[in-house]
């Protein structure tokens, strides 16, 4: 049975171990993850930061392409969910449900997305959720910053998590 319990005394091995398997997962399944050549930099249990290279991600004007942008900050904040479930041993597929994005200036630059949850969602409370009904909803935040800290992005999006109906097959899979 998953554990819904905080996980404080979760160390930084354990974490990087999670992190670096969910990396591999994203590179080997997401074939635009592998094509964006993202990678997994930081996971601290309460926000996530995937980092982008420019070259992959340019558009025809010498910036970031939009739809990188907004791609490394979905997935940061699906990683986000991902992880803390993982954590705590839930097996669960995680759908974006909608997502507002504000362009704010553009990034000539690697970029990093930094995601967190929004203000008043819990990690905690979302996954006792997920445990009672099988179902739960949590609302996120992530940002690209320029090299200054100003924000060059930003992303709020709803994610909905179903719980998996064994651990062979997603919670999505059709009944016989």
């Amino acid at each position: 049975m998953p554990s819904t319990a905080p996980v404080a005394d979760f160390d930084h091995a354990q974490r990087d171990a999670l992190r670096l398997n969910l990396q591999k997962e994203l590179l080997g399944q997401i074939p635009m993850a592998a094509a964006m050549q993202l990678a997994i930099a930081q996971w601290d249990g309460e926000q996530v930061e995937l980092h982008a290279p420019l070259a992959p991600n340019v558009n025809d004007k010498g910036c970031a392409f939009g739809g990188s942008l907004v791609s490394v900050m979905t997935l940061a904040c699906w990683s986000l969910i991902k992880l803390a479930a993982d954590q705590r041993g839930f097996a669960c597929e995680i759908y974006v449900q909608d997502s507002t994005v504000r362009y704010l200036a553009p990034v000539w630059n690697d970029f990093r997305a930094i995601a967190h949850l929004a203000d008043g969602q819990s990690l905690d409370d979302f996954l006792d959720i997920l445990a009672l009904r099988g179902k739960a909803r949590t609302a996120t935040r992530c940002s690209i910053a320029l090299a200054d800290g100003t924000a060059a992005c930003t992303l709020e999006a709803r994610f909905v998590a179903l719980r998996a109906k064994s651990p062979l097959q997603p919670a999505n899979a059709a009944q016989s």
